[in-house]
C-alpha cells in the first residue's frame, strides 16, 4: 500500500472522539490569560489564583498577561485575532458588557468571542463619609432629596460598574447625585476618606479598611442576600430600595474556540473556584465563587447587556458624553 493512502487509512480508524493523535492533549504548552486591567487589582488577583489552580490540575503553566486600556479593547484585539485553540483567553467582567453600550465598539462579547464561565460574582457596599449624618439607606435618601446634586459620588470611571450602579441608585430612589470618576478606585479613596467626595459603591474588599477603622460608614451592600465579610449590612433591597447589583468576573475565548477545549476550560474553572481554600479566600473578600457552564455564561451576559441597556437608557448617560 502507498504510505499516504495507509496514513489516510489509519486516520480514519481513530475513535470519533479522539481528533487527532496529537490534538487530543490539552493543553502541551503555556495558555496565555489576559487581564484588560493594572496588575494588583481585584480581577488580576482572581485570575492569578485562579491561573495557579488551573495549572496545577492541567499540567500546563497559565501565564496572565496585563493588558489594560481602552474600556477593555486592547485585550479584546488579542483574543480575537487569536487562533482559537484554547492558549489565548481573557477575563472579563461587567465593564467589557458596558463599555460598547455607551461608546460603541468593534467587538460584541456575545457575537465575537465564545463564553467559557462566570468565575466569581461580588457585590458593592454603599459607603459613606462620616461627615453626612445618615445611618441608614432610608435617612441617606432622605439627605439627598434635600440637597439635590449636592452630595458627590465616586467611580472607578465613566461607564464602570461602580458608577452604573450610582446610576442605578438614582433611578430607584428618585435622587440626583453629582458623579466623579477617578482612575480606579484606589485613586477615589483618598478623596473619599477625607470628605472632599462623599459618597461611592465600592467594592466590600476594598472598603472594609476603611469602614472597621471608622473613616467610612457603610449603609448596604448591593448583592442579593448579605455578605459575610459585613454581615450586619443590610442589602439595598432590605433597606427598601429595590437595586440588586452584582458584579462578576468570567472567562471567554476566541470565536471558533472548539466545544470540547470550551467545556474542557469550564469544567476546570468549576472545580478550581469551588476547591475550599478558593471559596474561603472568596467569602473573606465579600465574593462569591461561580464556575458555570458555557450556556449558564452566555444567558447570564445576555442579562447583563438587557440590565445596563436600560439603565443607561434610562439615565440618559450617553447623552451626558456627548460634548456640549
Amino acid at each position: 500500500m502507498h504510505r499516504t493512502h495507509a496514513l489516510i487509512f489509519l486516520a480514519g480508524m481513530l475513535p470519533a472522539s479522539i481528533p487527532s493523535a496529537l490534538g487530543a492533549q490539552y493543553p502541551t504548552h503555556p495558555v496565555r490569560v489576559i487581564v484588560p486591567l493594572a496588575a494588583g487589582g481585584g480581577m488580576d488577583a482572581v485570575t492569578r489564583a485562579l491561573s495557579q489552580k488551573l495549572g496545577d490540575a492541567m499540567g500546563q503553566t497559565f501565564v496572565v498577561d496585563n493588558r489594560p486600556g481602552a474600556g477593555n479593547q486592547i485585550g479584546l484585539d488579542i483574543v480575537a485575532s487569536a487562533e482559537p485553540d484554547g492558549y489565548t483567553i481573557m477575563m472579563i467582567s461587567a465593564t467589557t458588557v458596558i463599555h460598547p453600550l455607551l461608546y460603541g465598539s468593534r467587538h460584541d462579547v456575545l457575537r465575537d468571542f465564545m463564553p467559557i464561565s462566570q468565575a466569581t460574582a461580588q457585590g458593592y457596599g454603599l459607603v459613606i463619609h462620616p461627615s453626612i449624618p445618615a445611618k441608614s439607606v432610608p435617612e441617606f435618601v432622605t439627605y439627598l432629596k434635600a440637597r439635590p446634586g449636592q452630595v458627590n459620588f465616586a467611580s472607578s470611571g465613566i461607564g464602570s460598574p461602580i458608577h452604573m450602579t450610582g446610576e442605578l441608585f438614582q433611578i430607584a430612589t428618585g435622587t440626583k447625585m453629582t458623579h466623579v470618576p477617578f482612575k480606579g478606585l484606589g485613586a477615589a479613596y483618598t478623596d473619599l476618606v477625607a470628605g472632599r467626595v462623599q459618597s461611592a459603591f465600592a467594592t466590600v474588599i476594598s472598603s472594609l479598611p476603611h469602614v472597621h477603622a471608622g473613616r467610612l460608614r457603610a449603609l448596604a451592600v448591593s448583592t442579593p442576600q448579605r455578605v459575610s465579610a459585613m454581615p450586619n449590612v443590610p442589602t439595598l433591597t432590605e433597606a427598601g430600595v429595590p437595586v440588586t447589583v452584582v458584579n462578576w468576573y468570567g472567562l471567554i475565548g476566541p470565536k471558533r474556540l472548539s466545544p470540547r477545549l470550551q467545556q474542557t476550560l469550564s469544567a476546570e474553572v468549576a472545580k478550581a473556584m469551588h476547591s475550599a481554600d478558593m471559596e474561603k479566600r472568596l467569602a473573606g473578600e465579600g465574593s462569591n465563587a461561580v464556575g458555570s457552564s458555557p450556556a449558564e455564561f452566555t444567558a447570564h451576559l445576555k442579562r447583563e447587556q438587557e440590565q445596563w441597556r436600560k439603565v443607561i437608557a434610562e439615565a440618559g448617560i450617553r447623552e451626558k458624553l456627548r460634548p456640549h
